[in-house]
């Protein structure tokens, strides 16, 4: 009799407690349509060369490869790929998603790196050229997901 008391004990307090570490969720659902007109087509390069891996996106097949092209010169392309994808067209305008690639060649040496806004990217170069650049680009990529 105790052992058949102490099991419905259990079972009664494992069920009770089966909730009391899980979070509650908000189930409410929200309907949207998205028409055609909507979304926008997006192409993801990638490059990879003697000297390092360059990557960026562009809103055509066109823009994709003339970004892989400035930032591979002079550079001996090992492997190239692009790829295409959906995003909504609202997506696309925001500047808080985009990357700048910079380089600069200098009479010393080179240098190059990434930048969140196109001032950083300025102020880049500038810091590491000290007035005699050689050569030096600054490469906006379109939004990133």
């Amino acid at each position: 009799m105790r052992h058949l008391i102490l099991t419905f004990a259990v079972v009664a307090f494992s069920i009770f407690s089966v909730n009391a570490t899980n979070k509650s969720l908000n189930t409410t659902t929200y309907a949207s349509t998205v028409t055609k007109n909507a979304i926008a087509q997006i192409f993801e390069w990638k490059v990879k060369t003697n000297k390092g891996i360059y990557s960026g996106t562009a809103l055509s097949l066109k823009e994709a490869k003339k970004l892989m092209q400035l930032s591979t010169s002079g550079e001996i392309v090992i492997s190239k790929s692009v790829q295409s994808f959906f995003i909504l067209k609202s997506e696309i305008n925001k500047n808080n998603n985009r990357n700048y690639f910079w380089e600069v060649e200098t009479k010393t040496g080179k240098a190059k790196g990434y930048a969140s806004n196109k001032a950083y990217a300025e102020k880049m170069i500038a810091w590491v050229a000290s007035g005699d650049t050689v050569v030096s680009k600054i490469i906006i990529s379109q939004p990133q997901q």
